[in-house]
């Protein structure tokens, strides 16, 4: 058994991914706000200013229109979000990851057992964190100022489904973060092959940064479109009606095109890569000091 700070190494992620999801939030929530509203805006006008600059207009009008305490709309849900789902997946993560190494070294996983057993957690960690999600967007589409603001308690106006709405491509989602570790722990691997000489315990603060920052541009660009459905079908004003994947991709296809499938990339790309690196590194950093002072 590895050595554990908490008495149990799974428990010791758990805590390192609830803390670096809690940074990262704390710090780059308002450019996940910012997406949030590019991601459900369907109006076919707005591809042609869907821009990095646009990006910061957004930020500027809704620090003029809502005070700077509009650019955290919605902070609480994506906060809970974020360390909930950061920390169930670690924990799950390192679980699948022992339990396929069968006490072997975790380094002599194959690459496709790290993309299932990401792929594994990360399904476990939608289900139960999903709701949190469907709260966060709800706030985030709307302003303080809002007559129209969402109000409601969401299991009481819409029942326990209303938690789950965008379950399946949240689901689909899951592909994102397989794709984000396999690379990751490849790169890891490689990292140590090429300088066997280096802590094999841990990489570089730039290494982590970089592996981190690599990995999750890979897996953005072939993953992005997911999150766009699963906007679409957790924010419920809109006025064309989304109802399902299959509708939703038809919908969005036949009226804004295959790049409306990419609304809100620049603000998410501007906001995961730091995000990512963030967390990454304060994770690996907490997971060292646990090992040392286990």
């Amino acid at each position: 058994m590895p050595k554990s700070f908490l008495g149990n190494s799974a428990l010791d992620n758990a805590v390192a991914g609830f803390t670096a999801g809690a940074v990262s939030t704390i710090i780059l929530h308002p450019l996940d706000l910012v997406k949030t509203r590019f991601q459900v805006d369907d109006s076919i006008k707005s591809l042609r200013e869907r821009h990095f600059g646009a990006t910061f207009n957004a930020l500027r009008t809704i620090a003029r229109k809502e005070g700077l305490i509009g650019l955290y709309r919605g902070v609480s849900p994506n906060l809970a979000g974020s360390t909930a789902s950061w920390g169930f997946y670690f924990y799950w993560y390192d679980l699948i990851k022992r339990w396929m190494a069968n006490g072997d070294k975790l380094t002599k996983l194959s690459a496709a057992q790290h993309l299932l057993a990401s792929a594994e957690a990360g399904a476990i960690t939608v289900f139960m964190t999903n709701p949190l999600w469907v709260v966060k967007t709800r706030m985030c589409v709307t302003s303080r100022k809002d007559p129209d603001a969402y109000k409601g308690l969401i299991a009481k106006y819409e029942g326990i489904r209303g938690l789950y709405k965008g379950l399946i491509p949240g689901l689909f989602g899951v592909s994102n973060g397989a794709v984000h570790f396999m690379f990751y722990e490849e790169m890891k691997k490689w990292r140590l092959k090429i300088a066997p000489e280096k802590d094999r315990e841990r990489l570089d603060n730039i290494e982590y940064i970089l592996v981190a920052g690599s990995s999750k541009t890979i897996a953005i660009v072939a993953t992005y479109p997911y999150q766009l459905i699963r906007t679409r079908l957790n924010n419920q004003k809109f006025v064309i009606k989304y109802n399902g994947v299959i509708d939703t991709i038809k919908k969005v296809y036949s009226a804004e095109g295959f790049l409306g499938f990419y609304k809100g990339l620049a603000p998410n790309i501007l906001r995961v890569l730091p995000s990512t690196c963030t967390t990454f590194l304060v994770y690996e950093n907490m997971c060292a000091f646990f090992r040392k002072h286990a």
